[in-house]
C-alpha cells in the first residue's frame, strides 16, 4: 500500500505530465538568435562560414525569375517568422526576406562577387533612408524632384527613367560604398575586391532600370529577361506587388536587416562540403531552425553530376521543423527537362515550393534520382 508522501508525489507528477501535454513549451524557431550582430563578429562569420570562390557562367547581377513574388503568399501561410533564412543569387532574396521575416539571414552563393554584390547592397541601403534615396544611388542618378503621393513603386522608376545617369554622382556614390565598408564596418576587402565592386557598381550605372541577368550581353535573346525595373515591379498572380521597393514599410524592413548586420552573405558551393554544414553548426548552437531555403534552380546543376547527392546531404545537416521550406525555380528551358509544371501565359518559369523534411524522406527513401524527380514532388 502506497504512502500518503508517495500518492502526493504521484499526483504531481500525473498534474505535470498532464500540464505539458496540454500547452507545450516550444521554443520560438530563432530562439537564440542575435537581434544584432556588430561588424566584428559579422566580418568573422563571412570569413569563416565561407568556402574558396567558384565558377558559374553569369554574372547573375540580378534575378531571371520573373514569377519570383508569385509563390509569397503561399509562404506567408506555412513560413513561422524568425528563425534562419537561407538563399542564393542577388537581391531576390530581400524580398523573400522581407516576406518571411526570418531573425537572421545567411545568402549562399558560389561566387565571391555575388558576396561583393551583397555588401555593396548593404553599403547602399544604409546610406539611403527610403526608395528614391536608394535608387538614386544605385543607379547614378539625381533624385527626381518631384514624386506623386502615396508614391507607388511603378511611379518611383517611371520617375527614375528619365533621369540621365551622371558619371559624377557614380564616382561619388561608389567612394561612398567602399568608406562604408572598410573605413566605417571595417571589412578586410582586397584591392580585387574593390575593383570587383566597381565592376558590379558600374553595371547598374550604365544599364540603369534596365539591367538584365544577361548582362552585359543583353542584346538580341537576352532581351527576354525581366529587367531590375520588371522585378521590382512585379505582382504575384492576383496583382499583389510584394518587393522590398513595392512600400516604403517594405525597404524600413530591409534596411533595419542590413543596418543589424544580420543579411551575412557567405562564399560556398551547395554541393560543397564546408559552407553550409558551418551554417547548420552555427544554427545549432543558437537553437534555431531553418524556416526558409530558397535555393532557385542550383539543383538543376548539381544533378549533373554527383553533387546533388551532397546537397541533401548538407540540407539533412541544417536544423529543421515540420514547416521547414525550400523555395525553387523551374524554367522550361535547359538541359532537356519537360516535367509538366503549368507555366502562366508567356512566362518561362515558376516557383516551386516543397517542406524540407518531406524532401529528406524522400532522399533517404531512394525516390530522388534526378532533377525530374525534385521537380515532379514540388508543388
Amino acid at each position: 500500500m502506497l504512502s500518503r508522501r508517495s500518492l502526493t508525489a504521484a499526483a504531481l507528477f500525473l498534474v505535470a505530465v498532464a500540464t505539458l501535454c496540454l500547452s507545450p513549451r516550444v521554443a520560438p524557431v530563432g530562439d537564440g538568435l542575435p537581434d544584432r550582430l556588430n561588424d566584428a563578429t559579422f566580418w568573422q562569420l563571412v570569413e569563416e562560414l565561407s568556402e574558396d570562390g567558384g565558377y558559374f557562367r553569369s554574372d547573375n547581377l540580378i534575378s531571371n525569375e520573373e514569377t519570383y513574388q508569385h509563390v509569397i503568399p503561399t509562404l506567408r501561410d506555412r513560413v513561422t517568422p524568425g528563425g534562419a533564412y537561407l538563399g542564393v543569387g542577388p537581391d531576390q532574396n530581400f524580398t523573400y526576406i522581407v516576406a518571411v521575416q526570418p531573425k537572421l539571414a545567411f545568402i549562399v552563393d558560389i561566387r565571391r562577387q555575388n558576396m561583393l554584390l551583397q555588401l555593396m547592397y548593404k553599403a547602399l541601403v544604409e546610406l539611403s533612408e527610403d526608395r528614391a534615396e536608394l535608387l538614386s544611388r544605385l543607379f547614378s542618378r539625381k533624385r527626381p524632384a518631384t514624386l506623386p503621393e502615396p508614391l507607388s513603386v511603378r511611379a518611383l522608376f517611371d520617375a527614375f527613367v528619365l533621369e540621365p545617369p551622371d558619371q559624377l554622382l557614380f564616382r561619388r556614390n561608389l567612394r561612398a560604398v567602399i568608406d562604408r565598408l572598410v573605413q566605417v564596418h571595417r571589412f578586410q576587402l582586397s584591392s580585387d575586391d574593390v575593383l570587383s565592386i566597381e565592376y558590379v557598381f558600374r553595371a547598374f550605372f550604365e544599364a540603369g532600370p534596365d539591367l538584365r541577368y544577361s548582362f552585359p550581353r543583353q542584346l538580341g535573346g537576352g532581351r527576354w529577361f525581366p529587367s531590375y525595373a520588371e522585378l521590382m515591379t512585379g505582382t504575384d498572380a492576383e496583382g499583389e506587388p510584394h518587393s522590398y521597393l513595392a512600400t516604403e514599410r517594405n525597404y524600413r524592413m530591409l534596411r533595419g536587416y542590413q543596418m543589424n548586420n544580420l543579411v551575412v552573405p557567405i562564399v560556398g558551393d551547395f554541393g560543397g562540403k564546408s559552407a553550409l554544414k558551418a551554417i547548420a553548426r552555427y544554427l545549432r548552437a543558437h537553437s534555431a531552425v531553418v524556416t526558409l531555403f530558397y535555393t532557385s534552380n542550383v539543383e538543376q546543376y548539381l544533378f549533373q553530376s554527383s553533387g546533388w547527392r551532397q546537397f541533401f546531404d548538407n540540407v539533412g545537416s541544417l536544423p529543421t521543423d515540420g514547416n521547414s521550406t525550400i523555395v525553387r525555380s523551374f524554367f522550361n528551358t535547359g538541359f532537356g527537362y519537360r516535367p509538366q509544371v503549368r507555366l502562366g501565359p508567356g512566362s518561362r518559369s515558376a516557383m516551386l515550393v516543397d517542406s524540407i523534411p518531406d524532401l529528406l524522406s524522400a532522399v533517404r527513401g531512394g525516390h530522388v534520382q534526378s532533377y525530374y524527380d525534385v521537380i515532379e514532388r514540388s508543388r
